[in-house]
């Protein structure tokens, strides 16, 4: 699960795996991720440059296959650039190309059944593991004789259940005082007597808090107001925040909330293919149809946003709940996405622990036979994940979580903010000097949402799909690349940053280069990019 907004902090709790704050108070333009430094004093990615040294130059169409919780697909900003399947005639409901999946017209869900029914919340991995292996495990001692691998799933077991205990006192602390402010502030409003859109800071500074609760409500509120944030936004951001911590404590972390059952699949068959239904928008599209519009939200219509890539189709396959995806719908996501005509693929999402890598693997290799290009964000918990795992993950591994090999067709993406020097690196992002690839703008990232609506939303989530709008734009204007070519080139035109930034290690704060938290060292530049794909074309001939 790899969910974005901001931050909210009002009661000094860090959920900053779940959101990313921008620590730049700076107003950028709604497009500046695709700005040029130069030109446009931001740290975008070149993109109208790259496009002025593809005049004259012809494209073909290019599918992407966003991997997440579902795209709003009538978007006013989106509708045009859907992928459609043409073999496929919708409400029939019979499998017209038959690749097995009904009236897939433009995707598939992966968690839905034929009534047209969808799982919208799921745990966290770490408790769908802990009810699985608690049973087991529950009573046993340090001295319990235990087989090898018993023993590891033992020490795996004791490791789950303290951070889960962790995170379960944090959301039911939050869930609590979440609820409790936003019922204070209710009653503020209601007794100021204005609706939520009408409420001002000032209509704060003149109420006369009545009781305790409503002083330290008054004082929290006035705290977060600001010149870029007015009471409504304020408001959204606390609806938000009793949100995360409810669907926490309902769902996340419940061990006796299991919602597969809606989906009807044998879900011990890791190889079962055709479950789930047409509905690629599901109940919850927020965070997709956001990833989709930073691709390739329709260029130059006079409407929303321009996506990075202008010759796109976007393929929805929903596999993303609220809450952590499913190992097998990971699989089943990438092995569809493949089959149906995707060259890249955004796969903006992510988790702590794993069920069962070996499926996962076996589709990422299935992608790198078809010359697919897999694009994932490096995750928002601050951390360094060459030491704490982030999955899925570019490197194939044993039972015994022994590397064996890494993917040559994946790119992992870590995101930067329009900061300068230490302002630079978001805040959230992970990091890894061998695990995260590239950089790439991930804070304040102006896109689609549901209904033909528009926000801005932070995280490596944000971050990812702008290197999916690179490669798809490489491959639709240089058809002839490989997967494995796109990423060299992506990784060899990055800008190099020779400014330090902050990371956090062990507690502390550190400033470190880019090219020691990263492969490539830099942001990626499509301008660059198209100039390296030129030189290493004129190189093969």
């Amino acid at each position: 699960m790899t969910r974005t907004s901001k931050l909210v902090a009002l009661l000094g709790i860090s959920i900053l795996p779940l959101w990313g704050n921008a620590q730049s108070k700076a107003t950028n333009p709604p497009n500046w991720y695709n700005l040029d430094y130069e030109t446009d004093g931001v740290r975008g990615i070149s993109t109208e440059k790259a496009y002025e040294l593809l005049t004259g130059r012809k494209s073909t169409p290019v599918v992407v296959g966003v991997l997440d919780g579902g795209i709003d697909y009538m978007h006013e900003d989106l509708k045009d650039v859907m992928w459609t399947n043409s073999k496929e005639i919708a409400g029939n409901s019979e499998d017209d190309d038959g690749n097995g999946y009904i009236d897939d017209v433009h995707g598939w869900n992966f968690m839905g059944n034929t009534n047209g029914e969808n799982v919208h919340y799921d745990n966290l991995e770490m408790t769908r593991l802990i009810r699985l292996y608690e049973p087991k495990y529950i009573s046993v001692l340090p001295s319990t004789p235990l087989s090898e691998v018993e023993r590891r799933e033992f020490v795996a077991y004791q490791r789950m259940i303290s951070e889960y205990t962790s995170k379960l006192d944090q959301a039911n602390f939050g869930n609590l005082n979440y609820g409790r402010l936003k019922e204070e502030i209710d009653a503020i409003t209601k007794s100021i007597g204005k609706d939520i859109k009408d409420m001002t800071k000032a209509d704060i500074d003149a109420y006369k808090p009545k009781t305790d609760r409503q002083k330290l409500a008054i004082r929290m509120t006035k705290r977060e107001l600001s010149d870029d944030k007015n009471f409504e936004d304020f408001y959204k951001e606390l609806e938000e925040g009793v949100e995360y911590y409810r669907a926490q404590v309902d769902y996340h972390l419940n061990k006796t909330y299991d919602s597969r059952h809606i989906v009807g699949d044998n879900y011990e068959d890791a190889d079962e293919r055709f479950y789930g239904n047409a509905d690629i928008k599901g109940p919850d599209a927020d965070h997709g149809t956001h990833v989709a519009g930073i691709i390739g939200a329709k260029r130059h219509n006079g409407i929303g946003i321009d996506g990075v890539a202008d010759n796109v189709q976007i393929m929805g396959v929903r596999m993303v709940p609220d809450g952590d995806e499913r190992d097998k719908d990971v699989a089943n996501g990438i092995r569809y996405a493949v089959d149906n005509g995707a060259k890249v693929i955004n796969m903006s999402f992510g988790k702590g622990y794993v069920f069962n890598k070996k499926t996962v693997d076996e589709a990422v290799k299935y992608a790198e036979e078809k010359d697919v290009l897999l694009v994932h964000a490096a995750g928002n918990d601050a951390k360094d994940i060459d030491i704490i795992k982030n999955y899925p993950m570019k490197y194939y591994t044993d039972s015994l979580d022994a590397i064996l090999g890494e993917a040559s067709n994946w790119i992992t993406v870590g995101a930067t903010s329009s900061g300068l020097e230490s302002d630079l690196l978001a805040e959230f992002s992970n990091f890894g000097y061998r695990s995260v690839d590239v950089f790439a703008p991930g804070v304040k990232i102006n896109s689609t949402m549901p209904e033909s609506e528009y926000k801005e939303q932070n995280g490596t989530s944000m971050a990812a799909p702008v290197v999916s709008g690179l490669a798809a734009l490489l491959r639709s204007y240089y058809p002839e690349l490989t997967a494995k070519e796109v990423k060299d080139i992506i990784l060899n035109s990055v800008t190099k940053v020779d400014e330090k930034v902050r990371i956090k290690v062990d507690g502390s704060t550190k400033k470190v280069y880019l090219d020691e938290i990263s492969v490539s060292g830099g942001i990626v530049n499509a301008k660059a990019a198209i100039e390296e794909a030129e030189r290493h074309i004129r190189e093969k001939k």
